[in-house]
């Protein structure tokens, strides 16, 4: 096992790897084993949900959480099963017996570790974002296509019943192209808090392990786990932590292909001062040659003191679609088709896409990516969108006033409306723009076929769309 360990630590080719991953159609009643990495939270749920699938063994899980780890192999004790345990996925990776693995790890982690996975001939269900940054996503998907490996990505709204019908009714009614999309992510969040210095980190905890590719650094947060999502070397935000499901639910159900020719986004992390970096209020507008596509993040309550959230026409976690001959309103768990003027016509109930990873395994046992409902070429794009949105943000410049980010996006006006709401929204929250100024990025121009930007800022641009990584946790060039 050592050897193996050391190759899959480097970024040596599948062929020097021990062969053992599915490459053969098999039939229902054929055992699927699995193991699922990353077990603290979204990867708990995934042990629940695969170990109900028929005919399928989750046979190992990974965490460098010496306590997560425990808390999950109780569940199978208590079961009266065995599951084997490890800190370090390299470990599962070298497995033969194991023909599947769920990553569920933070982000920094995800484009690694699916290549990783096609190296090791193991198909994978990559949680979303797929990827850290444009490039490494790029490398996942020439991983799985190099390997002939079937990725499903985590976002499983894909397969909520209620949007598939929509879109069948959408093609049935002839509702035609769509006009414009709106995502929207509205949930409270507070402050992670300040620290003073360096953290300790938990014995329990391999904190090596758990950095992986990004830099080893002092923790200065209070909480490890899940906090991470607010810092730019291993998270990506609440555009990418849940505003890429809205991210793909718009493109999903306008048939929206590849990135955008161009993008914009702006906001800030109002309301508290804390140790995060990211924003907590964040607006991205993605222009392509017949479709706006916008997305809009709230961690703000209605206003300070309380809970309650706003909402758009009842929409707090989904998507509004403008068709020629009305709306759709809905997402995860279903929605319903509106006239032109907000009167109901058709109700679609969901099921928050329960079926996703029995999608997955049913892929995977006929070896055909192609009945995927989120194969990784659409998780790709979708996590895409979220890193141009964040360069735009990031490379942005701060003004006392809401007018330049109104100045750039007045073409659109669904967008432009939406910056005279935030007046009001920010206005409630006791928000002095003059204390905490908006970031309002630039317009940044893609070429859609390189995945790089170009015309105005690309420079600054591009030097975001891929990241230095800690040895030997090195995404590959040549996968």
């Amino acid at each position: 096992m050592g050897r193996s360990l050391t190759v899959a630590a480097g970024t040596a080719a599948a062929s020097t790897l021990v062969s053992g991953g599915i490459n053969k159609i098999l039939g229902a009643n054929d055992e699927i084993r699995v193991a699922v990495i990353g077990c603290r939270g979204k990867g708990a749920q995934h042990i629940r949900v695969f170990r109900d699938i028929p005919n399928v063994k989750v046979a190992a899980i990974c965490d460098p959480d010496e306590h997560v780890l425990a808390r999950e192999k109780n569940k199978f004790t208590d079961d009266g099963e065995t599951v084997d345990t490890y800190k370090d996925m390299r470990y599962v990776m070298d497995r033969r017996d194991i023909q599947a693995v769920v990553i569920a790890a933070p982000n920094h982690w995800h484009a690694l570790a699916g290549i990783w996975a096609c190296q090791a001939e193991k198909d994978a269900y990559v949680e979303k974002p797929i990827s850290h940054n444009i490039w490494e996503g790029r490398q996942l998907v020439k991983a799985a296509r190099r390997y002939n490996r079937i990725l499903q990505t985590g976002t499983q709204n894909r397969s909520d019943v209620g949007m598939r019908a929509f879109l069948d009714y959408a093609k049935e009614e002839k509702l035609g192209q769509a006009e414009w999309a709106h995502g929207l992510w509205f949930k409270k969040r507070d402050s992670i808090g300040n620290v003073k210095g360096p953290q300790p980190i938990p014995e329990h905890i391999d904190y090596n392990l758990w950095t992986g590719p990004a830099l080893l650094k002092p923790l200065r947060r209070e909480n490890l786990h899940y906090d991470w999502h607010w810092f730019w070397e291993t998270g990506n935000g609440d555009m990418a932590n849940l505003g890429v499901h809205q991210i793909d639910d718009c493109r999903f159900l306008t048939h929206t292909q590849g990135l955008p020719k161009h993008v914009i986004s702006f906001g800030e992390r109002w309301g508290y001062v804390d140790d995060g970096q990211t924003p907590n209020t964040q607006l991205a507008l993605y222009k392509y040659d017949d479709i706006d596509i916008f997305i809009q993040i709230r961690n703000l309550p209605m206003k300070a003191g309380t809970n309650a959230m706003d909402h758009v026409r009842g929409v707090r976690a989904g998507n509004i679609v403008k068709f020629k001959d009305g709306y759709f309103a809905g997402g995860r768990g279903g929605g319903w088709f509106y006239d032109l003027h907000w009167n109901k016509v058709k109700q679609f109930p969901g099921d928050g896409g329960a079926g996703h990873q029995a999608n997955f395994i049913d892929a995977v046992r006929k070896r055909d990516h192609s009945i995927l409902h989120a194969e990784i070429e659409q998780g790709h794009v979708s996590s895409a969108l979220c890193h141009a949105a964040n360069i735009s943000y990031v490379l942005g410049q701060h003004n006392d006033s809401l007018e330049p980010a109104a100045q750039a996006v007045e073409d659109v006006p669904q967008v432009a409306g939406i910056v005279d709401q935030w007046k009001e929204h920010l206005a409630a929250n006791t928000v002095d723009l003059h204390r905490s100024p908006i970031r309002v990025g630039p317009w940044l121009q893609m070429n859609t076929k390189d995945e790089k930007f170009v015309g105005d800022w690309h420079c600054e641009a591009n030097m975001f769309v891929s990241e230095t990584y800690r040895k030997p946790f090195v995404v590959p060039k040549n996968v």
